[in-house]
């Protein structure tokens, strides 16, 4: 498996496969008002969309995650040091093989490299898989940047400081 930036010509595929793995594990539907926006992340050129590809085969793409930094990322992000990690997703076919830890150190490692101090995230609080895989990489949970984007709908923020290269420290309990 290698993890790269994602073609051009990738994206609406990268989309698609966002919006099947969020349906797939009942965390939107089919119908949902946000399948648009999961679909065009990346699209624009306002942040960097990574792929996990099956090695040799590198038309057959595993997962995905995206990279967005301020001042272009969503309602969680405070100021020019800090970056969003956005739609992770890995096929429900290949899950189980390290691929959705490879996708989250890859994009902590890009974000270093840019000298992005602090990542956030935003996940679902039924991603119970995905909370256990951000704890395990040294996210911890940034309460006070929850977020609501409809009635009804909380969104739990989870954070990352970042040092020198690509080394990460858990952020201080706010």
């Amino acid at each position: 498996m290698i993890v790269r930036d994602a073609r051009p010509d990738e994206l609406a595929k990268v989309g698609e496969i966002r919006v099947a793995a969020y349906v797939a594990d009942g965390f939107m539907p089919p119908e949902s008002g946000y399948a648009p926006t999961l679909r065009a992340l990346g699209l624009d050129g306002n942040g960097t969309v990574l792929v996990a590809v099956a090695g040799e085969d590198d038309s057959q793409i595993l997962g995905t995650v995206m990279l967005q930094p301020w001042p272009h990322a969503g309602q969680v992000i405070t100021g020019r040091d800090e970056a969003e990690i956005r739609a992770l997703a890995v096929i429900p076919e290949a899950r189980g093989r390290g691929i959705g830890d490879a996708l989250l150190q890859a994009v902590i490692e890009r974000a270093a490299r840019q000298g992005v101090r602090h990542l956030v995230l935003l996940t679902q609080p039924e991603m119970l898989t995905a909370q256990r895989l951000y704890q395990r990489a040294g996210f911890r949970r940034l309460a006070d940047r929850d977020w609501s984007p409809a009635p009804g709908m909380i969104l739990l923020a989870y954070g990352l400081a970042l040092t020198g290269g690509s080394q990460a420290t858990p952020p201080s309990p706010a």
